[in-house]
């Protein structure tokens, strides 16, 4: 299951993306007094309760407005609400309640989402002005009075947030169906591999490179399981983004690529390996999902013996930085290999969920420290005390050591394939954690 998602929204200037750094703790959006100044919508994590989740930065909504700017962002507020779990409406009480105020919230009540009403810029503290509960004309419950310049408030704030999160037990109830986004540049070939694969125009296919704006859910079952594909927008380089509809659309595979358990990275063999296919990959592997290398149009290349060997060579140099991910050179034209692939998705999407008992675990690290000594820095050995895995997608594992900094890159790598090929982790990335540990047990 996916991290919850939650926007923030409401008019400009009332201090959306304010409140949005104070809650990731970080200065990702640009905030100034001029209205409008966040036009487009960013994204951060934020961690409340145990529970991660991902807060949307949009910029201001004006409902009736005509004026071109104001109508993007209020089509890229609507998505966000559209996607978002839950909703944050952000007023303004040094202003009062406006019209805007009133036609966002009905705007929003017609969604049917979840929605919590922070009425921003109660900076004193006690009891807040008489002009605070007029916002209860809104019909959205309850106001929140918050200061997101101080931070009063918003624990109470994500207190109300958190009760609209789904529970996370709903992760189990879809473990049977392994998500797949399908995500590469334009004019790959994503929407003509479902499009095979389910035997029908379920997508819209064409030589023009940008036909899916909108990312497509296509749910399969198979003998190899069942499986849930979504076709994505191509992601072009952001010098090339001019049109409006694709930024969004750009947007929505970056949340299909989160909500996936396995990316099947398409390359067009015609073309072979470009720059841009470098960047989509990244984005499915800073997510840590399962990744497979689909070269697609292999139908289409001229080949002899060594030609597919000498394609595999290059690309695991273009692609060093996640060496992990398998190749399946495929054509979606023909049907060549797509039972094949049906087969990695399984493999890669078992290994992302992988979990490794310490025990075993801790077998396999004495084995590999006896192979190969611990780096050493000016007398001092590193010492790996015990290993434990923390959590699954991707498997991340806790290493208590005497010094961190003894914990070279290098010997990291090592383990890491030792782990590998010891219970055969195919096509997903590993994340380590290093905790420091007194030579006596104690942690520093």
């Amino acid at each position: 299951m996916s991290k919850p998602i939650v926007a923030i929204v409401g008019r400009p200037n009332v201090g959306k993306s304010t409140l949005f750094n104070k809650l990731i703790g970080q200065r990702l959006s640009i905030v100034d007094d001029t209205p409008g100044v966040t036009r487009d919508r960013l994204y951060g994590d934020c961690e409340w309760k145990n529970r991660t989740f991902t807060i949307i930065d949009t910029g201001g909504i004006e409902p009736k407005s005509d004026d071109v700017i104001l109508s993007q962002m209020r089509k890229q507020a609507e998505l966000a609400i559209e996607s978002a779990d839950v909703t944050i409406l952000v007023v303004d009480v040094k202003t009062g309640m406006v019209a805007t105020d009133s036609e966002v919230a009905s705007m929003l009540l017609k969604s049917g989402r979840p929605v919590v009403l922070c009425v921003n810029k109660c900076d004193q503290l006690g009891e807040p002005s008489a002009d605070f509960y007029e916002f209860y004309n809104l019909g959205l419950g309850d106001p929140i009075p918050v200061s997101s310049v101080h931070g009063h408030g918003t624990g109470d704030l994500l207190d109300a947030v958190f009760e609209y999160f789904p529970p996370e037990e709903d992760e189990e109830a879809e473990s049977d169906v392994i998500s797949v986004a399908v995500i590469g540049k334009p004019n790959a070939g994503k929407s003509s591999l479902i499009n095979k694969i389910v035997g029908s125009d379920r997508c819209i296919v064409s030589d023009i490179a940008g036909t899916t704006r909108d990312t497509i859910d296509t749910l399969i079952e198979n003998p190899h399981g069942k499986f849930n594909f979504t076709d994505t927008a191509g992601i072009r380089r952001r010098s090339r983004v001019d049109d409006d509809i694709e930024k969004y659309s750009i947007i929505r595979a970056k949340m299909a690529i989160e909500r996936s358990d396995v990316c099947v990275i398409m390359i067009d063999a015609t073309e072979g390996f470009t720059e841009q296919d470098s960047k989509v990959a990244g984005l499915a592997h800073e997510a840590g999902k399962g990744c497979i290398i689909a070269v697609n149009k292999w139908d289409a290349v001229e080949k002899d013996g060594k030609t597919m060997d000498q394609f595999r060579k290059k690309l695991e140099i273009d692609f060093a930085f996640m060496s992990y991910a398998p190749m399946i050179f495929i054509s979606a034209k023909t049907g060549q290999r797509i039972d094949k692939l049906f087969e990695l998705i399984k493999v890669v999407a078992d290994s992302n969920a992988m979990r490794i008992k310490t025990g075993v675990l801790n077998d396999i690290l004495a084995e590999a420290v006896a192979r190969v000594q611990p780096p050493t820095d000016k007398g001092r050995r590193l010492k790996i005390f015990y290993m434990t895995q923390a959590s699954t997608k991707p498997p991340t594992f806790v290493c208590f050591v005497n010094s961190s900094d003894l914990f070279h890159f290098s010997y990291r790598r090592y383990l890491e394939n030792r782990i590998r090929d010891s219970f055969g982790l195919e096509g997903t990335p590993i994340h380590f954690v290093v905790r420091e540990r007194g030579e006596n047990g104690g942690k520093k």
